[in-house]
């Protein structure tokens, strides 16, 4: 057997760190964002019974930091008695999307049909924005599970954008910016997202001017959300893993320069 490098031992030191601190609970504390804040707000002002589309438009390599986002967007949905219509824009989205919805629902104790409904995927999806604002019922003959659209008790009511609270757009990408150019642009529907940290500077200026109505993402977003709701998640322990990830890498860079100036040192001294 080779004998185990150095390289081997740091992966394997990273490896233990953070399965040790996903598995363990500490409570980590931390100010919740004015954007996190801002979003928790706006589902909470949404009446009892409200109807809002939560649309999955991210890809499965994202699920890692799209699933405790989710989660706590809808665990606060659900806990609000708000009615929730799931869709996905991305193919790759359509059966996370279902299963996060279902997960949660039935923490919820929840009914398909009449607390929630999962419409699922619709391909060209700036097409689907547009179709949406005319008619959901003919955009969505069927849902996910080959139910027809009327036969739902929650959907007799809903027959565009002007029946609905809201979408919030679940992305790691692109596709939020079409829910805002032709969803809210042209029908005036409340545009919000949940997105990962890397979009989050891509849509600030989107929020700013007021035409994304909320936003908040990433880990600590997800940690945040988790805070103001009340239910631990795998937001805060992500978030706390990482941050002890950060602390260990920085730590081998410190005793790697060490090392290496020691190194240089003695290799000075004795020429």
């Amino acid at each position: 057997m080779k004998r185990l490098n150095s390289r081997h031992w740091i992966f394997s030191g990273l490896f233990a760190i953070v399965v040790i601190t996903m598995a363990a609970n500490v409570n980590l504390d931390m100010r919740v964002s004015p954007e996190t804040e801002r979003m928790f707000n706006y589902i909470d002002s949404l009446p009892t019974g409200a109807t809002v589309i939560v649309s999955f438009d991210h890809e499965a390599s994202s699920l890692p930091e799209i699933r405790p986002i989710a989660l706590a967007l809808l665990r606060h949905t659900f806990s609000r008695d708000l009615n929730l219509i799931g869709i996905a824009l991305l193919a790759e989205g359509t059966g996370i999307g279902y299963r996060l919805m279902t997960q949660t629902a039935d923490e919820y104790d929840k009914t398909y049909g009449i607390d929630y409904v999962y419409l699922g995927f619709k391909p060209q999806y700036i097409a689907a924005i547009l179709s949406m604002g005319e008619s959901i019922p003919d955009t969505y003959p069927e849902d996910y599970l080959g139910y027809a659209y009327r036969d739902h008790e929650m959907l007799q009511n809903i027959k565009n954008y002007n029946d609905i609270a809201g979408v919030i757009s679940i992305a790691d990408g692109s596709l939020t910016t079409h829910w805002i150019e032709y969803g809210a642009s042209r029908y005036n529907v409340k545009v919000s997202a949940a997105v990962t940290a890397a979009m989050m500077t891509t849509y600030d200026p989107y929020l700013a001017s007021g035409q994304l109505h909320a936003m908040f993402g990433g880990l600590r977003g997800a940690a945040e959300y988790e805070k103001l709701i009340g239910i631990g998640g795998s937001g805060k322990r992500s978030m706390l893993a990482q941050s002890v990830a950060h602390i260990y890498v920085v730590l081998l860079i410190i005793v790697g320069n060490i090392i290496y100036f020691r190194g240089r040192r003695k290799d000075g001294g004795s020429s």
